[in-house]
């Protein structure tokens, strides 16, 4: 992440600085005429027109000051499609320029990692704030957000069911803020290491949000966000629980989906160990390893691409071989037949348990039921699961209370393969195995005989 290092002590003063005040900006501009719901499917006014917008630095006229953005379209853009709109907010003292370029990591990391993972199917949009903060006084920054908006939906072909806000630190406390106040415009928020920095105008709306932060972070400790990320399971109508977090000095994260939300507005909580920053790894004892190695892209990627609509194709995080579907997913329960070894897919009967294989004995841990939703469930109420929501070949697919996410939903395809919906890869039993107690994990589609399953 670039010069995180030089900026560690503006981020903390400023940190300290605005939430001493953090009520300033909580009126005026944030109650101003937001853009089209996010609840109403529709195309916006660029849909179909030649656009006049190009890639690069833009400026625009907002609240009576010139304000600029930066501006991604993607490459193969066809205005006949209609395509996610994702803004990037930078952290205090950083810049447009920063979350455009992804800093010394470059592209992998541009806009936190999600423009390589998009592949040019969402444009992206890096505003620059006054001062390179997020004060947002008298919700300026908020109207300028609007103007953005108005200015590439006029332009661009949007799906205005397909808007997401996202941002580090400050930018993570101006996210926050459009959760507050723009819960009808925005599809989703993902808040990394934030706080209230930047007001918190109405706040009684659902959205779908996503909240990352670090069990040692010495600018805005973990509460803070577990703050942040409590209002929204209130307003979404989750069921109230305390999610696991690692171990300090585990370098580990854990992600949990939390149930009972509305239909729609999920919340997730990721937190992991390490201190103030957007692009943690595991393993790694730093704060500002290199952001294309941090789990949190593919996290956040799901959690984004789960709401695909209209006509935006949600594409695989990295190209992978994709199986075609079979013409329907079959249905009831039944075990699940592993071609390669003749045995059956298993799991233990608890949050967490890596699925195996194992001989085929009709008991209830071997008895899945593909439901109208796309998930494999077991055992009830618990459901296939990839771990953490990853992407990444090897991760771990286990058994997890069913929470209607992408990493829950699965695909069979003709040529007997299931594929991960949420990464596009197939289920596989790790290398090659045959014994009892194999494990299963996803890998790149490859059409070997550990990826082929029967229903029996």
């Amino acid at each position: 992440m670039p010069r995180h290092r030089s900026l560690f002590t503006a981020i903390a003063s400023m940190a300290l600085l605005v939430l001493a005040g953090a009520q300033v900006a909580l009126s005026n501009g944030a109650a101003a005429a937001a853009p089209a719901k996010a609840s109403a499917l529709a195309g916006t006014a660029g849909c179909g027109k030649s656009p006049t917008l190009r890639s690069g630095n833009q400026t625009i006229s907002s609240s009576g000051k010139n304000r600029s953005f930066i501006l991604r379209i993607p490459d193969n853009y066809n205005s006949n499609t209609q395509y996610r709109l994702i803004f990037g907010f930078h952290w205090n003292g950083g810049t447009a320029n920063d979350v455009d370029s992804g800093g010394t990591s470059g592209y992998p990391w541009s806009y936190y990692g999600l423009r390589a993972l998009s592949n040019n199917t969402s444009i992206f949009v890096a505003p620059q704030g006054t001062n390179n903060g997020w004060a947002n006084p008298n919700g300026e920054d908020t109207t300028f957000v609007d103007d953005m908006i108005k200015r590439i939906e006029a332009d661009l072909c949007v799906d205005t069911t397909q808007r997401f806000a996202m941002g580090f630190s400050y930018g993570g406390g101006m996210s926050y803020s459009l959760a507050c106040n723009r819960a009808s415009t925005f599809r989703a928020v993902a808040v990394y290491s934030g706080g209230q920095l930047s007001g918190c105008s109405g706040g009684t709306e659902p959205v779908a949000y996503i909240g990352l932060h670090g069990l040692r972070d010495p600018v805005l400790p973990i509460s803070t966000g577990r703050s942040l990320r409590d209002r929204f399971v209130r307003n979404n109508g989750c069921t109230p629980q305390n999610p696991p977090e690692p171990a300090q000095g585990s370098l580990t994260h854990i992600v949990t989906y939390y149930s009972g939300c509305r239909a729609g507005y999920p919340v997730a909580w990721a937190a992991f160990d390490a201190g103030h920053t957007p692009n943690p790894s595991d393993g790694k004892p730093g704060d500002y390893e290199p952001g294309e190695n941090s789990w949190t892209r593919p996290v956040v990627w799901s959690f984004f691409t789960q709401f695909s609509g209209g006509g935006n194709p949600s594409p695989s995080p990295s190209p992978t071989v994709s199986p075609s579907p079979s013409p329907s997913t079959p249905g009831g329960a039944g075990a699940i037949k592993g071609v390669g070894s003749g045995r059956c897919l298993d799991i233990a009967n608890s949050n967490g348990s890596q699925a195996q294989i194992w001989d085929c004995n009709g008991q209830t841990s071997q008895q899945w039921t593909a439901t109208a939703s796309s998930e494999l469930r077991v055992h009830g109420n618990k459901c296939l699961d990839v771990n953490g929501a990853g992407t990444a070949d090897g991760t771990a697919v286990i058994l997890w209370d069913c929470n209607g996410q992408n990493n829950q939903k699965w695909r069979f395809n003709a040529d007997g393969s299931i594929t991960a919906v949420g990464a596009n890869k197939c289920l596989d039993v790790s290398n090659n195995g045959t014994a009892n107690g194999s494990r299963i994990h996803i890998w790149s589609c490859h059409g070997g005989s550990n990826q082929k399953w029967t229903r029996t």
